[in-house]
C-alpha cells in the first residue's frame, strides 16, 4: 500500500475529484486519441497519463532542475493508489508535496562519475567508455517508464539513460571500429524486437517515447551489420524493414491529394513525401513545463497544435532548431509538420532501396521491382521539390505554401549521403556548404544563432559524418577532409583540455569546445561523438599511428592554415 504521509498544510491545490475519475479511464481515452499506430491502452502508459494531475503538480513545483528526472522516477506502489492518496492529502494541513514524492517514488540515481585512467589517448578513452555506457534491461519494474529490451545496448550518456534510435547508428559505427560486432547485433536485434512489439522504433526505450520515432536509420544499421555478416542479414531483418516502412507510410494509400496524415504528405500531383510527427498533442512528458511555457508565449495559437509541433521537432532529432520556425528566433512559431524534411525523405529512399535488395535476395522479384520503383519516384521527388535551384542547395519543402524552405542547414547534405543528388546538384550543394557552413571547428548546423542547440554556433558529430560520407560519394575528398579534420581537431583539443567527449561542440568563433543552448546542460559521454570520432581517427589517424594530442594529428598544419583564412 501507499504510505500515507500527513504533514503540515500545503499551498498546492489539486483538481476536482470528478477529474480523478476521468483520469482513471485515461488508458482507454488515450487509445482513442492516438493515431492508431499501436498506441493502444494495452501498451505501457507514460507517467503523465498514469499520474495525471499529480505529474503536472510535481513538474509545476520544479523540485528538479531537469524535467526528465520525474519522468524517469519509478512509483513504489500502484500509480492509481498514489494518485488517490495525493488527492486525499493535498489539501490537508501541512501537506508537503516534495516529501510525498520522495516517499512514493524512486528517483533516478546519479551514476558514479567516470574517471578515466590517466594518460589515455583519445582512442583508448573511447574504447574504455563502451562498457561504461552499456546497459541491460531485460525486465523493468511494473510501473517503470523504462521499456525492457531483450539484449544489452549502449546509451548516449549523462541524462540520457536509455537507448536512442538515431543516436545508435553513429554509436554502432564506433562499436564496429572497436570490433564490438556482438554488441552491434544485439542493438539491431533490439530495434527489430521493438518493430515486432510496437510496430515502430520509438524515439527511446521509455513509455513516454512510444508516440513517436526518430530519423529512420534502421536500414543503415542493417547495412552496417551486413558488412560483417554478409547478405543473409538483409533476409533476416526483412520483415522488420517492411514494418518500419509500413509505419512511416501509414495512410499513404488513402489520403487525398493536397493533404497530410500522420507521417505522410500527398502533394496536389499525387507525389508522396514524408514529415516528422508525434501521435500525441500534449506537452512532452520529459519537458512538460518547458512546453507549457513555450505555448504561453503564443496565446493566439492552439495549444494542442503547438504541442504536436514541439513533439514532431523532437521526433526529428533536431530539438530544437530555427529550421522548423516561422520566426527564426521564436520557438513558439515552430511548424515541423508543415515541412517535408530533406533528411527524412533521403533516409526513406535508402529504406526503399534496402527493401528492394532484401526482396531480391528472397527471390521475390515483384516486390523488389515495386520498391525499386518507389525509390526512384522518391529520388525524383526529392530532386524536384526539396531542391532550391535558385540558391543551389537542398532544403525542406513547405507543403502548405507549396515552396521550398529557403534556409540552408547541415541537413542539405543528406541527399549526398544517401546518393540521391545528381552530380550537378551535389556540386552546387558542396559549394554552398563550403562557403556558408564550414567553420574552424567543423560543420555548423545552421547559419543562425538563436540559442537553440541545433543552430549556430553548434556542430554535431552525426552531421559531420553525414557530410564527410556525402561529399566523398560525389568525389569531393578535399572538402570532406576539411570537415572531418576540423571537427576531429576540435574534439581532440577539447579532450586534451578536459579529458572527456561531449554531446555537441561549438565550431565557430574564438571559443571552440563544448556546445550550449537548448533545454538542458551540456552532456558528457557521449555515444555518437565517440562513434564518429573513432571513424574519423580511423580515416585520418589509423591505429598504426600514434595520435595522443592535437599536434599528432596528420595534416594539422593544413587545417590550421585553412582555419586562419576563415
Amino acid at each position: 500500500m501507499v504510505k500515507n504521509v500527513v504533514i503540515p498544510q500545503s499551498k498546492h491545490h489539486g483538481i476536482a475529484p470528478l477529474f480523478l475519475a476521468a483520469l482513471l479511464t485515461a488508458p482507454a481515452m488515450m487509445a482513442q486519441a492516438a493515431d492508431n499506430d499501436r498506441m493502444l491502452s494495452s501498451q505501457p502508459q507514460p507517467p503523465d497519463v498514469r499520474l495525471g494531475p499529480l505529474f503536472h503538480a510535481v513538474q509545476q513545483a520544479q523540485f528538479f532542475p531537469d524535467q526528465k528526472t520525474f519522468a524517469d522516477a519509478v512509483p513504489k506502489y500502484n500509480p492509481s493508489s498514489i494518485l488517490a492518496d495525493w488527492q486525499m492529502q493535498k489539501n490537508q494541513s501541512g501537506f508537503d508535496l516534495k516529501r510525498f514524492v520522495y516517499t512514493n517514488f524512486t528517483l533516478p540515481a546519479e551514476g558514479e562519475k567516470y574517471v578515466p585512467p590517466a594518460g589515455q589517448s583519445l582512442r583508448e578513452h573511447i574504447d574504455g567508455l563502451w562498457p561504461v555506457l552499456t546497459r541491460t534491461a531485460k525486465t523493468s519494474g511494473q510501473y517503470d517508464s523504462l521499456l525492457p529490451l531483450p539484449k544489452p545496448y549502449v546509451v548516449p550518456g549523462g541524462r540520457f539513460r536509455e537507448v536512442y534510435y538515431w543516436d545508435s547508428y553513429f554509436t554502432m559505427l564506433g562499436l564496429a571500429e572497436s570490433g564490438h560486432w556482438d554488441r552491434i547485433k544485439d542493438m539491431v536485434d533490439n530495434f527489430a524486437w521493438e518493430l515486432d512489439t510496437y510496430g515502430h522504433i520509438p524515439n527511446g526505450n521509455r513509455s513516454y517515447y512510444l508516440s513517436r520515432s526518430q530519423p529512420p536509420y534502421f536500414s543503415l544499421m542493417v547495412d552496417l551489420l551486413a558488412t560483417h555478416e554478409g547478405d543473409e542479414v538483409y533476409r533476416r531483418y526483412l520483415p522488420q524493414l517492411q514494418k518500419e516502412y509500413d509505419y512511416w507510410m501509414a495512410d499513404s494509400d488513402t489520403i487525398a491529394a493536397g493533404s497530410a496524415s500522420k507521417r505522410v504528405i500527398k502533394l496536389a500531383d499525387g507525389t508522396v513525401l514524408n514529415r516528422y510527427w508525434d501521435a500525441r498533442d500534449v506537452p512532452r512528458t520529459e519537458s512538460w513545463l518547458d512546453d507549457i511555457k513555450t505555448a504561453e508565449k503564443a496565446p493566439e495559437r492552439n495549444k494542442q497544435v503547438m504541442y504536436r509541433e514541439l513533439r514532431a521537432g523532437a521526433a526529428s532529432g533536431w530539438d530544437f532548431s530555427s529550421r522548423w520556425f516561422t520566426e527564426a528566433k521564436n520557438l513558439s512559431t515552430i511548424r515541423t509538420t508543415e515541412l517535408a524534411a530533406v533528411d527524412l525523405n533521403s533516409l526513406l529512399f535508402h529504406l526503399e532501396q534496402t527493401l528492394a535488395k532484401g526482396y531480391q535476395l528472397q527471390k521475390q522479384n515483384d516486390k523488389a521491382q515495386q520498391f525499386s520503383a518507389l525509390a526512384q519516384k522518391r529520388q525524383e521527388a526529392i530532386n524536384r521539390y526539396l531542391w532550391d535551384d535558385k540558391q543551389g542547395w537542398y532544403a525542406d519543402y513547405d507543403w502548405q505554401k507549396k515552396r521550398v524552405h529557403n534556409q540552408l542547414t547541415a541537413a542539405t547534405l543528406y541527399p549526398l549521403f544517401m546518393q540521391v543528388a545528381t552530380a550537378k546538384q551535389a556540386d552546387r550543394t558542396a559549394a554552398a556548404v563550403e562557403k556558408q557552413l564550414l567553420k574552424p571547428g567543423g560543420l555548423v548546423t545552421t547559419t543562425i544563432n538563436t540559442g537553440q542547440q541545433w543552430d549556430a554556433p553548434n556542430g554535431w558529430a552525426p552531421l559531420q559524418w553525414v557530410a564527410v560520407r556525402g561529399l566523398e560519394n560525389y568525389q569531393k575528398p578535399q572538402l570532406a577532409q576539411q570537415v572531418g579534420m576540423r571537427f576531429l581537431n576540435n574534439v581532440q583539443t577539447t579532450y586534451d583540455r578536459e579529458h572527456k567527449l561531449v554531446e555537441k561542440y561549438v565550431v565557430e568563433g574564438k571559443n571552440l569546445g563544448g556546445g550550449g543552448g537548448g533545454e538542458y546542460p551540456l552532456q558528457d559521454g557521449f555515444g555518437w561523438t565517440n562513434g564518429v570520432t573513432l571513424m574519423l581517427l580511423d580515416k585520418y589517424c589509423p591505429k598504426e599511428k600514434t595520435c595522443n594530442s592535437v599536434k599528432d594529428l596528420p595534416q594539422t598544419a593544413q587545417v590550421d592554415k585553412a582555419i586562419a583564412v576563415q
